[in-house]
């Protein structure tokens, strides 16, 4: 609920509020009551179950009930920093050739220092556009985007096909790199802030990153020749330092030993066609995923 009330004190105001909730039974009826909906008009909801759940299949038809020129995506634990996200975001539409702008991520009360340096890595104070001329410098991050708060063009994104149907991941990631490479760029909004971040455990950690390569080896139309492995190296240095630095040190194991997780995760999961199912069920986090008609493409 704080975050429809946070929305709706945005200085432009918010036409419509789909919420796509996955399962029923978990909706809480308590907060969102019939009083609640007697007062957020505009707030809608559609129940799905977790066997329908995908990345990119559930943003698709979150937006196919919408008929904004502007739409914005959000996860349910992003909070607004302040009463300009909306602005910002659509005012960052507003450069040549943007097809999406996506939010900065502030580390939220209680966020670890090891998460709080990742969210600065990839999400710093300075604003960028990105496009195809930068792919020699930026690599893989020339298509990083974010749909935990993200803006995008209605026609634009009509035009590219909008979301991959079918993806455990990185549905995001896979239509800016659809955008840049028809010639659009990617707008970073550091300007457009939410407070998001996670202390994952080490095994949840791996989960997600298993995801995520399962995603680019989905996708090698987009991720093949493009390695992120320098860009989590990088990280790792820059995390170590800002320990050293912050008199942290007794944290610098547990980077390892959490950065070894990530690795190998995304590694399982790029090469999870040689696995086993049982072993593809113990290191994914969306279980469900694997039992719908596209996904795996084909992991049995």
């Amino acid at each position: 609920m704080t975050l429809i009330e946070k929305l709706d004190r945005q200085t432009i105001p918010v036409n419509r509020i789909l919420i796509l909730n996955t399962e029923e039974k978990y909706f809480d009826r308590l907060i969102y009551g019939t009083s609640f909906f007697e007062k957020y008009r505009n707030v809608e909801v559609t129940h799905l179950s977790k066997k329908e759940f995908n990345h990119g299949g559930t943003r698709r038809r979150g937006v196919e009930r919408s008929e904004a020129a502007v739409f914005v995506m959000m996860t349910q634990d992003a909070l607004p920093a302040d009463e300009y996200l909306i602005e910002r975001l659509v005012l960052a539409l507003e450069e040549k050739g943007a097809a999406v702008a996506y939010a900065r991520q502030l580390p939220a009360e209680g966020c670890s220092l090891i998460e709080r340096c990742a969210r600065d890595f990839n999400y710093p104070p300075e604003r960028s556009v990105k496009s195809l001329e930068d792919m020699d410098r930026l690599g893989i991050k020339t298509f990083f985007c974010s749909n935990v708060c993200a803006a995008y063009r209605r026609e634009t994104y009509d035009g590219l096909g909008g979301f991959v149907k079918y993806t455990i991941f990185n549905e995001d990631m896979i239509y800016a790199a659809a955008a840049v490479r028809a010639g659009y760029r990617v707008v970073y909004e550091a300007n457009a802030r939410v407070v998001h971040s996670h202390n994952y455990t080490c095994m949840q950690q791996l989960r997600r990153n298993f995801d995520m390569g399962v995603s680019q080896a989905e996708h090698p139309e987009v991720f093949s020749g493009l390695p992120a492995e320098k860009e989590g190296m990088r990280l790792v240095r820059k995390t170590r330092d800002y320990l050293m630095e912050t008199g942290n040190k007794r944290l610098i194991p547990y980077l390892y030993i959490s950065s070894l997780y990530k690795y190998a995760g995304y590694v399982l999961g790029k090469n999870y066609r040689r696995l086993p199912c049982f072993m593809i069920k113990k290191c994914t986090s969306n279980q469900e995923y694997w039992e719908q008609a596209g996904a795996g493409i084909k992991y049995r």
